[in-house]
């Protein structure tokens, strides 16, 4: 595959089918469907995105509900104070971080 090759794969082009999961769940997995590559957004950042700015707990167990991780980049969304959580793992979640060099990702957290 491309993508772990390194290479930069525009995933907006597939159409993952969500329609087993909640109004919520969804919102969040599109929202996180729009991070570019080489970024990330916090929680918090992400609940604001959807309009819930409180709900950043809430964003989290949704991300784990991801059935695409690679499609959805869920490993994009970190925890304000390190690196979050991952249903990978946080290894593979620091190394996907680092094969897309994400330019506002902390490097404290490695």
């Amino acid at each position: 595959m491309k993508y772990l090759a390194g290479e930069h794969v525009d995933f907006l082009k597939y159409d993952p089918d969500l329609t087993h999961l909640t109004k919520f769940q969804r919102e969040v997995l599109e929202a996180t469907r729009r991070i570019p590559y080489g970024q990330t957004r916090t929680y918090g950042q992400l609940a604001k995105d959807i309009g819930k700015s409180k709900a950043s707990r809430a964003v989290g167990r949704a991300l784990n509900k991801n059935p695409y991780p690679l499609v959805i980049p869920c490993h994009r969304v970190v925890a304000k104070n390190g690196i979050g959580g991952y249903a990978g793992g946080t290894e593979l979640k620091k190394k996907l971080l680092e094969m897309e060099k994400p330019i506002d990702y902390d490097e404290s957290v490695r």
